[in-house]
């Protein structure tokens, strides 16, 4: 009897959904592919290369073990390799891609698509609330999900009385210290080792010697737990802020394994749910982290698929400056935010959404970086990057590159908002608190450059008044934008 041929992408690893869920080891088989473009197609991190790889290949195994013959094809392309074997089969299917780029390929040999239930929304309900909607707001996707989903609803309302409690969710880190909590080391089994030891020779960035990330669906769970028991508690206040003391804070890292599928939303949501009804938690916390599952995920994959796959090619500022040396190499700038940020990112491949946004993401807005650039580097350095993640945030939130389509206003801060929100700056080269001095925070000088050459283009917008009239009262705006000519171009010869 002729078999289906089920194609697994390496952010498909979850035996309940996709194209696997209803998949029975006497009518389908399954097949991984290895493409070389997934491993020579850019200078990708090392800990994301070896966490793809060795993580499909564990869950792989796992098929094997429940009685699926599994093919691990190495091939040029996905599409090559998948073809090798679509003749012995009566159908090749596969659950539906998560980005533009997989979709045609899979298209074009004739595969076949499952609806993808690894997010809580469906692209067809993302598309149908979008179009009722006139701006396209998270907060009110929000609510829509809250209300839809029915979680933490209480007879139609709000639990705790209101939608969101940023007000308690944005302290910076205590000034005295704190008691951040540990975060795990995994052992390297025999298939980790083997992957390590094949992308070794790999042109690669970034170092393997970190042991954070498991590659297992028992370490997704692992990590699941330990962020209920360790670090819900405190999630929320301290949601937005950085600190030397602690490279994660309170966040739980789960974005890497439930963007292969290890572990899913609806999951997360659960246990999270169990656990703040046995008490002990604040809505505070609950709700802010809630709200970053069934809020901001599911609204930036829905934006990806609602904009189309020209979006990412937007640049409303018509930016040409080449991606900034500092971002390959922490030791090419004295920012110490910067570059204790890259070398964060050197070490694990990650760091938590407010380095990413307001320093990372910040300063490539600020000295005007090519979106194309630096939405490139976004997806090859951290291990829980994919297209549709790394589109809507880069071209959309970080860069305002697409005009507003997404936010009504950019997301740039000068030194001021770094100071407040991290303990950075007290031991920096810089000063946040100056503009046109020697030693004048770049964040704050070119926070100011950046409104004098784009404040034509926000006058309209009610949202930069305050910031233009700012503008406006600056005496010594001409100096300001000296500095700031020279900052950029210290910044291209990693002098800054």
């Amino acid at each position: 009897m002729p078999k289906t041929l089920i194609y697994l992408a390496h952010d498909n690893l979850n035996r309940h959904k996709g194209a696997l869920k209803d998949a029975d080891p006497k009518k389908h088989e399954v097949i991984f592919v290895e493409s070389n473009r997934m491993l020579t197609g850019a200078r990708w991190h090392r800990q994301r290369i070896f966490f793809l790889l060795s993580a499909a290949r564990h869950f792989a195994e796992s098929l094997r073990k429940e009685g699926f013959t599994v093919h691990y094809e190495k091939s040029r392309d996905t599409a090559s390799g998948i073809s090798k074997y679509a003749d012995d089969y009566e159908a090749v299917i596969a659950t539906a891609p998560s980005s533009y780029r997989l979709t045609k390929n899979l298209l074009d040999i004739g595969v076949k698509f499952v609806p993808n239930d690894f997010f809580l929304t469906s692209r067809e309900t993302f598309s149908s609330w979008a179009n009722s909607q006139k701006s396209l707001k998270m907060e009110s996707f929000y609510r829509f999900q809250r209300e839809r989903l029915n979680i933490l609803m209480d007879d139609g309302e709000p639990v705790g009385g209101k939608w969101n409690f940023d007000e308690a969710n944005r302290l910076p880190p205590p000034k005295l210290g704190h008691s951040w909590p540990s975060y795990p080391e995994h052992e390297r089994d025999e298939i980790d080792r083997e992957v390590i030891a094949e992308i070794e020779s790999l042109d690669l960035v970034g170092r393997l010697t970190d042991r954070t990330w498991g590659t297992t669906r028992e370490a997704a769970l692992a990590q699941l737990d330990r962020f209920l028991k360790d670090s819900f508690r405190d999630f929320g206040p301290y949601e937005d802020a950085m600190t030397s003391e602690s490279w994660a804070l309170n966040h739980s890292l789960l974005s890497t394994y439930m963007n292969v599928g290890l572990i899913t939303p609806d999951e997360i949501v659960a246990e999270a749910l169990k656990r703040f009804k046995r008490g002990g938690i604040s809505i505070a916390s609950c709700e802010g982290f809630i709200r970053q599952i069934i809020g901001w995920r599911e609204y930036i994959n829905g934006l990806y698929w609602y904009f189309g796959n020209e979006y990412r090619d937007l640049n409303e500022f018509s930016s040409t400056r080449k991606l900034l040396p500092l971002f390959s190499d922490s030791s090419k700038t004295k920012m110490r935010c910067v570059s204790e940020i890259i070398s964060q990112i050197e070490e694990r491949s990650w760091v938590h959404h407010i380095p990413r946004l307001m320093v990372l993401s910040n300063l490539a807005a600020l000295a005007d970086v090519k979106p194309a650039e630096f939405l490139a580097w976004m997806r090859e350095v951290f291990i829980d990057a994919t297209d549709w993640v790394m589109v809507p945030n880069v071209i959309g939130m970080s860069l305002h590159a697409d005009g507003g389509k997404m936010s009504t206003k950019p997301y740039v801060a000068g030194g001021a908002y770094i100071s407040r929100m991290s303990n950075y700056c007290g031991s920096c080269a810089y000063n946040p608190k100056t503009r046109i001095q020697e030693d004048s925070c770049p964040f704050t000088t070119l926070y100011w450059h950046y409104m004098a050459r784009n404040g034509e283009r926000f006058k309209k917008n009610h949202r930069m008044f305050q910031q233009l009239s700012g503008l406006k009262k600056l005496s010594d705006l001409d100096a300001t934008i000296k500095r700031g000519n020279e900052v950029i171009k210290g910044l291209e010869e990693g002098k800054i």
